[in-house]
C-alpha cells in the first residue's frame, strides 16, 4: 500500500480541485447543476481514484486506478474547452487549466511505469 498523501501527483491533482471549484463559481447559475457539476466531478474524480488506487493490494490494481484518473483528466480538459466555447472562461484560463492537467497527466503514466517496471 502506498501513502497518497505523499505522492505528489495526489498533491498536484487536491490543487487542481480546488482551482477547479473556485473557477467554476463564476459559471451561470444554470449550470450549477449541468457544466459545473460535471467538472467539479471530474477533478475530484482525478484525485480520488489516485486515493483509492493508492489503497489497493497490487501494484496492478494502483495503475488501473491511475488509468482511471487518466481518463477523468481527458474528460475534465474536455468540459474545460466546452466550457471557453460557451463564454465562461478565458482563453488563458483554458490554457492555464490545460497545462496542469498536461503536467498530471504526465505523473500518472510515470507512476504507472514504475509501478509495473
Amino acid at each position: 500500500m502506498h501513502n497518497f498523501r505523499e505522492l505528489k501527483v495526489w498533491q498536484n491533482a487536491r490543487s487542481l480541485t480546488k482551482d477547479v471549484y473556485s473557477l467554476s463559481t463564476k459559471f451561470p447559475q444554470e449550470e450549477r447543476f449541468g457544466l459545473t457539476a460535471q467538472i467539479r466531478g471530474c477533478a475530484v474524480s482525478v484525485v480520488s481514484n489516485i486515493a483509492e488506487g493508492s489503497g489497493r493490494g497490487t501494484n496492478k490494481d494502483f495503475s488501473h486506478f491511475l488509468n482511471m484518473s487518466l481518463g477523468s483528466s481527458c474528460e475534465l480538459e474536455t468540459q474545460l474547452i466546452v466550457a471557453h466555447d460557451l463564454g465562461f472562461i478565458s482563453v488563458n484560463e483554458l490554457n492555464d487549466f490545460t497545462d496542469k492537467i498536461q503536467e498530471i497527466r504526465k505523473m500518472l503514466v510515470g507512476l504507472q511505469k514504475k509501478l509495473l517496471a
